[in-house]
């Protein structure tokens, strides 16, 4: 065979071969730094591009129940998961607990308030405060439990600025909109505005899970996307973002 036709065949080959499929995520808004991160590791890896959709997790979940064309969610707890596989919206199989985050109090570096704790937060100097919708947010009903649970909540309700999402919580204390927020640690690890834990005993867990989207033409790129999440390589850029890393199947 000559030289010049083998080539035809190589390039006819390549033509006809199929392009990795764009992976569609809908992925709760504290995970915006991480899976930018994972996204372009596991298209540099796959040569499959991930384009996300960060939102409130409750808000993504109703996206998906009415038919979003969404391959994989990553909610920010394990509930709205569950509910979705319940209603035979997301592959059973799937559903895994990838990360636990936390919560944290945060307020701009160059403020001239800085609460402690969150008691601190019914100082007359606070005005305003922001958290993420608690009845979409996973991260709000946690900052909403934690206020309740030292005893301010009534005290600090009428300074309290309801945002769409966490990202937007944390937007709010950085355009100085407001003079704290309470934001997920994710978020927070990577600024450099202030901000202190909140002791975990004072909201409930908040366990995230992800899930394949039934339904979904690209199954087999969302699982393979699932699976790199959960991987060391994924764990590890988890890590990173203050995540606490949840015991694995395949771990004693």
């Amino acid at each position: 065979m000559s030289r010049t036709i083998f080539l035809g065949l190589v390039l006819a080959l390549v033509a006809c071969a199929p392009e990795p499929p764009t992976l569609t995520v809908s992925a709760a808004a504290n995970l915006q730094p991480a899976f930018a991160e994972l996204g372009a590791q596991f298209e540099k890896e796959t040569g499959t591009r991930v384009v996300f959709n960060f939102g409130a997790t409750g808000q993504l979940a109703q996206q998906i129940a009415q038919g979003a064309p969404v391959d994989l969610f990553a909610a920010a707890d394990r509930a709205t998961i569950d509910d979705l596989a319940a209603r035979d919206f997301v592959l059973a199989d799937t559903v895994r607990v990838y990360a636990r985050g936390q919560i944290v109090l945060y307020t701009r570096a160059d403020s001239a308030v800085e609460p402690r704790a969150l008691a601190d937060l019914t100082r007359p100097e606070i005005k305003r405060i922001a958290i993420a919708n608690p009845q979409t947010a996973p991260y709000g009903a946690a900052a909403r439990a934690a206020l309740q649970n030292v005893g301010v909540w009534q005290a600090v309700e009428p300074k309290i600025i309801i945002a769409e999402n966490i990202q937007q919580a944390q937007q709010y204390a950085d355009t100085g909109n407001v003079d704290a927020a309470i934001i997920a640690r994710a978020l927070a690890i990577q600024s450099r505005h202030r901000w202190i834990p909140i002791p975990d005993d004072l909201y409930a867990p908040i366990d995230q899970a992800l899930a394949v989207v039934k339904g979904t033409p690209n199954e087999r790129a969302a699982r393979a996307f699932a699976a790199f999440v959960l991987s060391p390589t994924g764990r590890a850029v988890l890590q990173k973002y203050g995540y606490t890393l949840p015991k694995l199947d395949t771990e004693n």
